[in-house]
């Protein structure tokens, strides 16, 4: 099978020098190659689904007479947009029949991600989440026009619909991301004070400083996808939380050990079993509070976690 082109990384692990040029095709992809990931990322909430993407666009790019295209950047975007919408529309019919609850899979995030307060956020946990919840179309556009600010006209085009239906699509994305999207961006020092705190808590086994953290309604999101123990139905309020994750680290405390990592652009926590990777713990802030708790065990899930991914609007 034709794979992608390298990455500049991998250029510079062979030792490749600026002398080996690329053709211009592979050229203007590698130029582009971080952006189209994270637009296929944020439509998808999969790393590994993002990546199959880019080889499609890579090999429906590789075809295309340059002669004919005005601005590259639009063009592979479109290419990618289209592939990702066809995949989210069947990812969308295997999800109904997950085990459990279904969450996106983590990123070990570079640093640079989170100087990016708007990357930061639209790649969060919670916001993925949020996006979720979006018709296919309607997170398409909602991804390329308040993320990536691509104009109307380039998104109608991506998206086989007319400017002034992307307009309306876009102004009912919005409103509906709106209603449900953490009341206001959270800072990384808002979100690193609440996990120590939370972290803390869980480690002393204070039952009253995680419900000082929790908030009343917090809500408990695990992923195991049917390989790894987790909990099958969303788990509500801090007082039947915060038992559950007291009585949890209790069993486990002897062989685990919790330790902060960037993920998806924030703070989260990495909990490790006999120093294996076995849990990523993300939250949602709202007010001060931890309002979610999304723990991702399913072990396809974790391969990201390895090394940084670089992420670009």
């Amino acid at each position: 099978m034709v794979g992608t082109p390298r990455t500049a990384a991998d250029d510079r692990d062979r030792g490749i020098g600026r002398d080996d040029r690329a053709d211009p095709a592979t050229e203007a992809f590698l130029a582009h190659r971080n952006l189209l990931f994270t637009v296929a990322y944020e439509m998808l909430g999969s790393a590994a689904d993002a990546e199959d993407i880019l080889q499609e666009t890579w090999l429906r790019w590789s075809g295309v007479d340059l002669g004919t295209v005005r601005d590259h950047r639009a063009y592979l975007v479109r290419i990618t947009t289209r592939q990702a919408l066809g995949r989210l529309r069947t990812l969308g019919r295997r999800r109904e029949s997950y085990v459990g609850s279904w969450l996106p899979e983590p990123l070990l995030t570079a640093p640079d991600v989170a100087e990016d307060v708007a990357l930061a956020d639209s790649v969060s946990m919670a916001m993925l989440l949020v996006l979720e919840t979006l018709a296919p179309t309607e997170r398409a556009v909602f991804v390329l026009r308040e993320v990536f600010d691509v104009g109307y006209d380039e998104i109608a085009e991506a998206v086989d619909k007319s400017p002034a239906a992307v307009r309306q699509i876009a102004h009912r994305a919005r409103a509906h991301v709106a209603a449900r999207r953490p009341r206001r961006v959270v800072s990384a020092a808002e979100t690193r004070d609440a996990l120590d705190a939370f972290q803390s808590a869980v480690e002393t086994g204070d039952l009253q400083s995680l419900l000082d953290i929790l908030a009343p309604d917090v809500v408990l999101l695990g992923d195991g996808g049917g390989v790894k123990q987790a909990v099958l139905r969303p788990i509500v309020g801090g007082d039947k939380v915060a038992r559950l994750l007291a009585g949890g680290w209790g069993r486990v405390a002897d062989i685990s050990s919790l330790r902060p990592a960037q993920v998806n652009g924030y703070p989260a926590l990495i909990l490790r079993l006999d120093g294996e990777l076995d849990t990523v713990l993300a939250v949602r802030i709202d007010d001060g509070l931890i309002t979610g708790l999304y723990a991702v065990r399913n072990p396809q899930k974790l391969s990201y976690m390895e090394r940084e991914t670089v992420l670009s609007r």
